[in-house]
């Protein structure tokens, strides 16, 4: 089956080239110039995947993915030209699934919506079925529920993806490289306080159940129950 993708961005040409490339790797592509016009197709369409630009009129891409997040867990990679650790970490608090740095190589840009799209078919076929209980901490896999002594935790979906692959691995060794690595598809160099800010929501949501997620100095976590 054909996956839809849309391209946010005021640049003509940014589009253009992106969708020559996706169409080659037969996606059907549609388009947005600017964040208000991108929530409104995500809310009256359904895309597989979502390149959003961050700088551009009427709403910016930070903005735009805030108000999809609200409705809709499509995947979202980043495309800016503002490269500082703040920024990527904004973004993926946000929940956006990949961050890309301008100028980029369209090629890369390819291979990391592929990367996204693979983790997310995973996942959902993972999910199926699948539900964990831990004392008071209930993860429902299928359903996409996170229960905390029985009341519903609102989780990012990158803290999801997280909780997620913790307890799959339960009880196993997990260092920032490979949470990166798994978790965000690929390699985040010199960027370890991403998981570390993760990680630190992700304990605040889980409430007295943090203690389920152990900090294994100078390596990394794991979800030990």
């Amino acid at each position: 089956m054909q996956q839809n993708i849309l391209i946010v961005d005021d640049e003509e040409k940014i589009i253009e080239v992106l969708r020559e490339y996706a169409e080659f790797e037969n996606f059907s592509v549609d388009s947005a110039s600017n964040g208000m016009e991108a929530v409104q197709k995500c809310n009256e369409n359904k895309f597989d995947l979502v390149i959003m630009d961050v700088m551009m009129p009427k709403l910016d891409g930070f903005s735009a993915v805030k108000e999809i997040r609200k409705t809709s867990d499509v995947p979202v990679i980043m495309l800016s030209a503002r490269g500082e650790e703040y920024d990527k970490l904004f973004g993926f608090e946000l929940g956006v699934d990949d961050y890309v740095v301008k100028p980029f190589s369209p090629k890369e840009v390819m291979a990391r919506v592929a990367a996204v799209l693979k983790r997310r078919n995973s996942a959902l076929q993972a999910k199926k079925g699948m539900v964990y209980k831990f004392e008071g901490l209930e993860v429902d896999m299928e359903g996409r529920n996170v229960y905390v002594d029985g009341e519903k935790a609102e989780l990012t979906p990158k803290e999801y993806e997280l909780l997620f692959y913790m307890v799959k691995n339960k009880g196993k060794a997990l260092s920032r490289e490979t949470l990166l690595k798994d978790v965000w598809a690929f390699e985040f160099v010199g960027e370890d306080r991403t998981i570390d800010t993760h990680i630190k929501m992700l304990r605040s949501n889980l409430k007295q159940y943090r203690k389920f997620i152990i900090t294994l100095r100078g390596h990394g976590y794991k979800f030990d129950a």
